[in-house]
């Protein structure tokens, strides 16, 4: 499912070896392969060509100008949530009718832009929203497509913090108040509101709860047409897993072949959400080592990248396989699983520079004997990997490189120190 692996004793992205990326960009440094890119956004598009969807790329999960650009020229739209990811979807020749913005809290600014640039769908989470676009539509007497959010209250069983489709959190309108909404709003003369959208959170590693959520939102749908209005676009959402571990989420036949029929012949132009799917297991960060120290009855292993780089760990407790990119003869890893022991590792936590206890990017892993200057490799790092990093402590953001084949360049250069203060003068 991606291009990194291990040949004669070292790590290589594609056909480049990861250590000669490292020895001339530096470290840190998010390393990403473009066949992986484009082979998971074909197989999604393969799987699901029977319903004819507009594949919006989340930006979220991974945001670089030039992997929107390399989406966009492969047919991708963009999901976008601020005005900020709308510019970059722009930036990237994304065409705006592919475009699909969602997100609770839009500001009049973003809503302007949105309706400037021209784009195809308005995802409304609110009827506060609803009542404020369709103001600014009627100001401006343009027409803006939209549709309503609804709250399936549907367990995705992920983390807390990514699980968008309960009741209880931010997103979206119940079932009962989206019949009130569209009652209200569903025959406004600028306001189109002419689809519904669920997302019900990330990663999900399971076909049933689409099939859940989907056959609660379509059930919906025929009641709002029954009533009169034209529904005739629905948007599934994203949240397709990514293997962080070897086989764990299933791959995108699989969600296809459980949500397809659920969509055949419903006569809706349908629109996809994904990005970790796409970009997890497209990306690596590579760190170097910087020290190795015992205290008491653990060991460390300190790198040069922190959470400031992969907050992932530290915010999802997130598992991340992590093993040397030149690891000693015999040692190359069989699978990426959490619990993996081999002959001749050592447990130790991989742990990054900055003051913070959490800093970590892997506990109680089971590594071969690494010293100062071993390169290691964090796998699955491509979602929500640089697009969630910070400039905590002042530590100046990591490189970005793409690799096609034997061949990379960098897609986004390292920040400097002069970085860290331009916007404060």
């Amino acid at each position: 499912m991606d291009h990194f692996v291990y040949r004669d004793g070292q790590l290589y992205c594609e056909d480049l070896p990861a250590v000669d990326i490292a020895e001339q960009v530096g470290t840190p440094v998010y390393v990403y392969s473009r066949a992986t890119i484009l082979d998971h956004y074909r197989r999604i598009a393969e799987a699901f060509a029977e319903l004819d969807p507009v594949i919006c790329y989340s930006i979220k999960s991974c945001s670089n100008t030039h992997i929107c650009r390399l989406l966009a020229e492969a047919g991708a739209g963009f999901d976008v949530v601020s005005g900020g990811e709308l510019f970059r979807a722009l930036q990237a020749g994304g065409d705006p009718a592919k475009i699909a913005f969602a997100g609770v809290g839009k500001t009049d600014r973003e809503i302007n832009e949105a309706i400037d640039a021209g784009i195809g769908l308005l995802t409304v989470e609110s009827e506060g929203e609803l009542a404020n676009i369709a103001r600014i539509a009627g100001e401006r007497q343009t027409e803006v497509s939209a549709a309503l959010r609804i709250n399936p209250d549907v367990d995705p069983k992920t983390h807390r913090y990514t699980s968008t489709g309960k009741r209880e959190t931010k997103f979206g309108v119940d079932l009962a108040r989206a019949r009130r909404a569209f009652e209200d709003f569903g025959r406004d003369r600028y306001l189109r509101l002419r689809g519904v959208h669920l997302h019900i959170g990330s990663p999900i590693n399971s076909v049933e709860p689409y099939v859940e959520a989907i056959g609660k939102a379509l059930q919906l749908v025929d009641e709002l047409r029954d009533a009169g209005f034209q529904v005739d676009s629905f948007d599934i959402g994203g949240g397709f897993g990514a293997d962080y571990q070897q086989n764990q989420a299933p791959l995108a036949a699989d969600y296809a072949g459980a949500i397809v029929p659920l969509l055949r012949d419903r006569g809706l132009r349908v629109v996809m959400e994904p990005g970790r799917s796409i970009m997890g297991n497209a990306g690596i960060l590579l760190a170097r080592t910087q020290y190795t120290k015992v205290s008491g009855d653990k060991q460390f292993v300190i790198v040069d990248a922190a959470n400031t780089d992969l907050i992932r760990p530290n915010l999802y407790g997130a598992f991340h396989f992590i093993w040397p990119a030149q690891p000693p003869a015999g040692l190359e890893p069989t699978c990426r699983e959490e619990g993996l022991r081999m002959a001749g590792t050592v447990s130790v936590d991989v742990v990054g520079p900055v003051c913070e206890t959490g800093d970590f990017l892997g506990l109680d892993r089971h590594l071969p004997p690494v010293q100062r200057g071993d390169l290691l490799a964090v796998f699955t790092a491509g979602a929500y990997g640089f697009a969630m990093s910070s400039q905590y402590n002042s530590r100046c953001r990591a490189a970005e490189v793409l690799v096609a084949g034997s061949d990379y360049r960098i897609i986004r250069r390292r920040e400097t120190y002069a970085d860290l203060v331009q916007a404060e003068w």
